[in-house]
């Protein structure tokens, strides 16, 4: 896997994040700096702690998968991208709180992040993933976005947030694709 997919599969699975603290930043009032280093350390942390649990869970299975991964990579990511599509097209209000407590950000850290536990079960199956290296790209480029996405909030409101899920949903099955095409000899890279 390259550093450019590493790089987009890290922003598509920050959209989740991103989504949530824009809709943060709409709602808080006056964004101080530890707002952003809080969006930015529970987001982050946990879309590092969540493919690295994935990994070990996919790890412990690949023998029995092995002969059709390329299926379940894609599968994986193809579910994931559609359903954040699928969110980005709903128009549910949406629901803001300004609470920064650990109660809050622990339950919108793990909803945000479920989709990087899939990601971390398909980078148990590809050959060439460093997890280490992989896990800390994502759970940085969570964090810039994240504190990224709560300044947005604060000053344009949800504009961008359906366009950021959307996005995301599209990089994840485009990258699902390419990881089937390639196993499947129908392209390479």
């Amino acid at each position: 896997m390259t550093l450019f997919e590493l790089f987009l599969i890290a922003v598509g699975l920050s959209m989740d994040a991103f989504a949530v603290s824009v809709c943060k930043g709409l709602s808080t009032v006056r964004v101080k700096p530890k707002h952003y280093l809080c969006v930015g350390l529970w987001f982050g942390g946990f879309q590092a702690l969540m493919p690295t649990v994935g990994y070990l869970l996919g790890s412990t299975f690949e023998a029995y998968i092995n002969n059709f991964d390329h299926w379940v990579a894609f599968a994986l990511l193809a579910v994931i991208g559609g359903n954040m599509i699928k969110e980005s097209r709903e128009k549910d209000a949406e629901e803001c709180d300004d609470s920064f407590a650990v109660k809050t950000m622990l339950v919108m850290a793990v909803a945000t992040s479920i989709d990087a536990l899939a990601v971390g079960i398909t980078f148990a199956l590809l050959p060439d993933v460093s997890i280490l290296a992989a896990v800390g790209f994502i759970g940085a480029t969570t964090f810039v976005l994240s504190a990224l996405g709560l300044k947005v909030g604060n000053i344009f409101g949800l504009k961008y947030k359906s366009k950021a899920e959307l996005a995301g949903g599209i990089i994840l099955i485009l990258i699902g694709l390419k990881i089937l095409l390639e196993h499947l000899g129908v392209i390479g890279f």
